[in-house]
């Protein structure tokens, strides 16, 4: 999975109080992750070589309830598990496992550096999402913005030629299970982003362990250690993500996560040995741009509206 930025307002994912602005270490943190991210995307793609996706997600989720629960209960206690919004958290965490499900379906028919670029038109979602569902207005620079996003993806998958591999469209249907998700993100206000990564970890879980009967293949003990190193940076990655947004501006801090492009094609040509092609490097960097100058359109909004008021 990765760490596709989820646009929100002077806030941290989940609703979590804002703290005194540090850019830097918000920035840092939010490159931090993109690194856990890609490792734990790497280890997830040796194991989808050999068991079935469901169970690798079900590892990564049951692994990251463990490691969350506990913070929690040191963290602030009980209440923390207690949300004013329980079923839009549980609509979240369906996106959150939906979009972890198909992402690992794709990983064994892609190399990583393709399944990432092409997972990250997830902002060009959410944007159209928020228009129809939250009725954000959007100008005519940031739809521009999103088309060269969506080129960028066809660049990526390029339909009708013969180097269309169908399995390109698990990402985006990922990156859309993803999108859903982060819209109803910002319809949650009032609960701590530990209350929301909890409703994840649990939703994510509960829903992957009724399949384990019918998708279940008894892993050995390396699976097992790779599976536990993947919940782990998985965990560790959303926590990142969290002190990242706590810290700055998600329009400053939200492109950022681009980065995640380099370190999936360097750690996907250092473990599996497959280089992204000029193809794949161009369609990347023209989705980089789009988020880039999406999130400048964002930071432009957000100070014509502050010094409006």
């Amino acid at each position: 999975m990765t760490s596709a930025p989820v646009a929100r307002k002077n806030a941290a994912p989940g609703g979590l109080p804002s703290m005194p602005a540090s850019p830097l270490r918000g920035i840092l943190f939010l490159i931090a992750s993109t690194v856990v991210f890609s490792l734990a995307d790497v280890i997830t793609k040796q194991l989808a070589s050999t068991l079935p996706p469901p169970e690798v997600a079900w590892m990564r989720y049951v692994t990251f309830a463990a490691f969350i629960i506990p913070v929690v209960l040191v963290k602030g206690g009980p209440a923390l598990f207690r949300s004013q919004r329980p079923g839009l958290q549980v609509v979240r965490g369906l996106g959150m496992v939906g979009s972890s499900i198909m992402f690992i379906q794709s990983l064994p028919h892609l190399p990583v550096a393709d399944a990432t670029a092409i997972f990250f038109v997830s902002p060009i979602l959410i944007m159209a999402l928020s228009v129809i569902f939250l009725g954000e207005s959007v100008g005519w620079r940031r739809w521009t913005a999103a088309a060269v996003g969506l080129a960028g993806v066809m660049i990526i998958v390029r339909p009708g030629t013969g180097a269309f591999e169908p399995a390109a469209f698990l990402p985006i249907l990922s990156a859309s299970s993803w999108a859903v998700g982060a819209v109803v993100t910002r319809k949650i206000t009032g609960d701590h982003a530990l209350t929301t990564l909890v409703y994840s970890a649990s939703v994510g879980s509960i829903v992957l362990s009724t399949l384990m009967p019918f998708n279940w293949v008894t892993p050995n003990g390396t699976e097992i250690v790779l599976g536990l190193c993947m919940g782990i940076l998985f965990a560790i990655g959303h926590w990142f993500v969290v002190l990242a947004y706590r810290h700055g501006n998600a329009s400053l801090i939200a492109p950022f996560s681009y980065v995640q492009l380099l370190w999936a094609g360097t750690l996907g040509y250092l473990v599996f040995g497959s280089l992204p092609d000029s193809w794949t490097i161009a369609g990347a960097c023209l989705i980089a741009v789009s988020g880039f100058y999406t999130a400048y359109r964002e930071r432009i909004r957000a100070m014509q509206k502050r010094f409006s008021a």
